[in-house]
């Protein structure tokens, strides 16, 4: 099966995609510092960085090629944390007609398309419904469903929008939950260095060998572990987290050393909140924004510790500032899960 990967991000979706079996050629992505990490990491993938209203054309197919397209449209205006773009005005809201148009130039014989669950909801689902009859229109049948990142072997309350597409009237069926023992953040991160507030190290030795069966699978065979970048917090900050314990948040910090803020008591649940070693993580989302902390360590999560928790191996490197490399990570969909989608979709084949 033939793959194309657009609004690819790091590619996260590609990865799973390969990991499936499946041979991604093609990724368009407009971002230049997103494009830098999918080029050091998909090295076998053909990268057009531009504007996706700007593709006009796709190599043709051969025909004893299945084809698939998928990808994920920018989501923070459907996302529940951004409820003043919830609506029709935002154009990025609407470049859901790219992944459209470009379906209906290259007629694969599946696509898919991923974003938040906050799209189900936005203007009470007529982006849902538009994106179902735009494709119903051009002749495929549809299905969607919310998948939760933890029912694939991801660390990672993340429940993620997926509509999949067939030309030859299947209706996909999506993959059960996986029977398996739940992933925890001490499972994920518990082997990685040891790390101080503002650290910034491209490589470094693991603290310990490798503690659970999922962080042995995501270091492969390497002996280091790469991106261990932290935001350099203030003392404040530092000093707040201190007094937060594991499932905390902002509530937990005495009021005189929030005295900056005008109220904080109108901070939403996510802010300054410090993970739970033993059970998955909240969304890695912008969680540098967020102040997510470490379960055990008074900082925030390392780059290579929100990879870890979105399920990205350890030789995946991301590139760019700190802040890129977070909100790259911050972005993506999980690979796990994505490749949970793709083995369904080959399982039709």
């Amino acid at each position: 099966m033939i793959g194309i990967d657009i609004f690819s991000g790091v590619g996260g979706m590609s990865l799973g995609a390969l990991m499936a079996g499946i041979d991604v050629k093609f990724a368009v992505e407009n971002d230049k510092h997103t494009v830098e990490t999918f080029l050091t990491n998909h090295k076998g993938i053909t990268m057009i960085n531009d504007d996706i209203q700007n593709l006009h054309s796709i190599p043709m197919k051969s025909n004893k090629d299945s084809t698939i397209l998928f990808g994920g449209p920018p989501c923070q205006g459907f996302s529940y944390s951004n409820q003043r773009t919830r609506n029709k005005n935002n154009t990025k809201n609407w470049l859901f007609k790219e992944f459209v148009r470009v379906t209906k130039l290259w007629q694969p014989d599946w696509f898919v398309l991923e974003n938040v669950s906050g799209i189900l909801h936005t203007e009470k689902g007529f982006f849902l419904e538009q994106i179902l009859n735009d494709f119903h229109n051009i002749g495929y049948t549809l299905n969607y469903n919310l998948c939760n990142a933890t029912d694939f072997g991801v660390p990672q309350k993340r429940a993620r929008f997926f509509l999949v597409g067939s030309k030859y009237g299947i209706k996909f069926e999506f993959p059960d939950a996986e029977k398996q023992q739940t992933i925890t953040v001490k499972d994920a991160i518990d082997d990685l260095p040891f790390l101080t507030n503002g650290a910034n190290h491209d490589k470094l030795e693991y603290k310990s060998g490798a503690n659970s069966t999922y962080a042995k699978a995501l270091r492969g065979k390497s002996n280091y572990s790469f991106c261990n970048n932290v935001t350099r917090n203030s003392d404040l900050v530092i000093e707040r987290y201190k007094y937060i314990p594991q499932g905390g948040n902002w509530e937990n910090i005495p009021n005189h050393l929030m005295s900056n803020y005008k109220d904080h008591s109108r901070c939403h649940d996510g802010i300054y909140y410090r993970l739970k070693e033993n059970e998955p993580s909240v969304v890695i989302g912008n969680y540098r924004k967020n102040m997510l902390i470490h379960p055990t360590e008074n900082r925030g999560l390392s780059v290579r510790e929100a990879a870890r928790l979105q399920s990205f191996p350890d030789w995946f490197v991301f590139k760019g500032t700190v802040g890129f490399q977070q909100q790259q990570v911050g972005n993506a969909v999980p690979p796990l899960l994505a490749k949970a989608i793709f083995n369904k979709i080959c399982s039709y084949q």
